[in-house]
């Protein structure tokens, strides 16, 4: 009797580019909608103190004087947001072709969650000294907004992309 396993070697595929952007925005878009929601509800802060702290990656630090609406900050925080969702969606992507991930949708999620969740290790744990106004977003509110956006970002590339399932 023969046991096959489904091994996880590296292969050389380069992933869908369509489906990896358009996965980045729309986990993008949830992350947003969900830091949205949490600044209003638990954090009781204006709905647009977090477009400031993403506007300040781009704008710098002065940004953060205030909080209230400026369509000038609104937009280059959704420009920067949506960037920065798309080039993690890349990533997520190139891990799924590089590695054979695709082969089943839990393996999929998983992998997705586990970026999400490096990512947050990474955004607030060493991103921090850079942009250090996020040190106070630090909690389980973030780590699920990146698990999420992590899964969100690998399961709609799982159904939009073209795979190369092959080994």
């Amino acid at each position: 009797m023969q046991l096959h396993l489904p091994l996880h070697r590296w292969r050389a595929h380069a992933p869908d580019w369509r489906a990896a952007i358009a996965s980045g925005l729309v986990a993008g878009a949830a992350l947003m909608v969900l830091e949205l929601f949490w600044s209003m509800t638990s954090l009781g802060s204006s709905p647009w103190a977090m477009s400031h702290k993403i506007a300040a990656i781009s704008m710098g630090s002065g940004v953060l004087q205030s909080s209230e609406f400026n369509v000038g900050i609104v937009t280059v925080a959704l420009i920067t947001h949506y960037i920065l969702g798309v080039v993690f969606a890349i990533i997520i992507a190139a891990l799924i072709e590089s590695f054979g991930w695709d082969t089943s949708p839990g393996t999929v999620l998983f992998a997705g969650g586990v970026f999400g969740l490096i990512l947050y290790l990474f955004n607030f744990f060493v991103m921090v000294g850079v942009f250090p106004w996020f040190a106070e977003m630090r909690g389980w509110a973030a780590v699920m907004g990146h698990l999420l956006f992590g899964m969100i970002a690998s399961g709609m590339y799982l159904q939009l992309g073209r795979h190369h399932s092959t080994p």
